[in-house]
């Protein structure tokens, strides 16, 4: 592996003894889908092509795309124009999946509910998701809804503390609430797959997990889909509700390093360490592993603390190669892990020429060289699509424009 195309490691020990049956991976996305686990929306009762909505099932290659619904910007967030054309985008880059994430507010970490509305009324905002998640479908791609908090405080919706058990009460009903609200929407708009929550690590990983639970239950009354949880990447581990979802979700941002200037070479061994973790949680509860947020900041060692935002940093300059070359490092292990059903990239937004929302050191790829190492991995053949056939263009991950990155 070099730092100029992306390369499978190893050899392909898939082609071993398999038979075109996507039932043979048992911990992919395909298997869960046929077998009626994971029950995705729409999948089809067919075995022998694993179809879903008439295409293969497969790996989930997914792209999040970002709202805008300041009223500085009118007219261009979920269901307008320009995500039209952002959806058309992310076609051309391979995509097969979008993850809308339509937000609610709290005040600050002693939160007792969920405004709906966040910066457009709540009904304006449902209305223009149920939209962009029709024309997502028109245009063959599946849709992950994502309800996100949003803390007006600046702080992490992970540290939410109530201070009480009343305070508690209040704050579990209210979100029981929002996230009801929308899992109606994700049901009407018949949604593929739903997140229960993000970064809730004071509730789901604490003697409180069984309200969770029982939240996630009444879920299931609402939304007939499958259901996913967005864990941080460093508390999944403690995350105790994941036996009661279909696919377990983690928000990415491993680092793949410890040190400033890393090679290439040592953040694939972070990158070696993420898949050998993913393969141990898919095994320790039987269920595949989503990456339900992957994402590099456009900026030197992006890998060594990828959650970071270089707002507050010092001399901050762009560094298109460090950020894909970041995305090479973490994709390149999973290929042959038939228990990763996929990823979706941290994010691009619903206006793909607004500038407003991000600086060019952020997290989006979009005409980056990042942007390449992501078509590249949305063509590439891995381990959750199934058995292919040799000869097939697409066994092997290359840079589709050598030299180019």
């Amino acid at each position: 592996m070099n730092d100029g195309t992306l390369e499978r490691p190893g050899s392909l020990p898939r082609l071993a003894g398999r038979i075109p049956n996507c039932m043979n991976l048992k911990h992919s996305i395909s298997f869960w889908a046929t077998v009626g686990v994971v029950g995705l929306r729409g999948v089809a009762a067919n075995a022998q092509t694993g179809d879903c909505f008439g295409a293969p099932c497969g790996l989930v290659r997914g792209v999040t795309i970002g709202p805008i619904e300041s009223a500085l910007h009118p007219d261009k967030g979920y269901g307008s124009a320009p995500y039209a054309r952002t959806l058309r985008e992310l076609v051309q880059w391979g995509a097969t999946w979008v993850a809308l994430t339509p937000f609610g507010r709290t005040m600050n970490l002693r939160p007792t509910g969920v405004d709906l509305s966040f910066e457009a009324p709540f009904e304006k905002n449902r209305q223009d998701v149920i939209k962009a998640i029709h024309m997502a479908h028109e245009q063959g791609l599946r849709v992950f809804l994502v309800p996100h908090l949003w803390v007006e405080s600046g702080q992490w919706r992970a540290e939410i503390d109530p201070g009480s058990d009343e305070g508690w009460a209040l704050w579990m009903d209210g979100y029981e609430r929002f996230l009801l609200t929308w899992a109606s929407v994700a049901e009407q708009a018949q949604v593929e797959l739903l997140s229960v929550g993000v970064e809730l690590r004071s509730w789901v990983t604490t003697s409180r997990a069984p309200r969770f639970v029982d939240m996630i239950r009444r879920v299931r009354n609402v939304y007939h889909g499958p259901l996913t949880y967005s864990a941080n990447w460093d508390d999944v581990q403690d995350t105790v509700i994941l036996g009661e979802l279909d696919v377990i979700g983690i928000n990415a941002f491993y680092p793949l390093t410890d040190s400033e200037n890393s090679s290439f070479q040592r953040l694939v061994k972070g990158g070696n360490s993420v898949a050998k973790s993913v393969k141990e949680l898919s095994s320790s509860w039987n269920r595949p592993v989503l990456f339900t947020e992957i994402g590099y900041t456009t900026r030197p060692d992006p890998a060594l603390r990828p959650w970071e935002w270089p707002d507050d940093m010092q001399g901050v300059v762009v560094d298109e190669k460090a950020q894909a070359l970041a995305y090479k490092a973490l994709l390149a292990p999973l290929v042959d892990e038939p228990s990763f059903a996929g990823f979706f990239v941290w994010r691009v937004y619903a206006d793909p020429d607004d500038m407003s929302q991000e600086a060019e050191w952020g997290f989006s790829p979009r005409g980056k060289r990042a942007e390449l190492v992501v078509r590249d991995a949305f063509s590439a053949y891995w381990a959750a699509d199934g058995p292919y056939e040799m000869g097939s263009s697409l066994v092997r991950w290359a840079a589709t424009q050598p030299g180019l990155y």
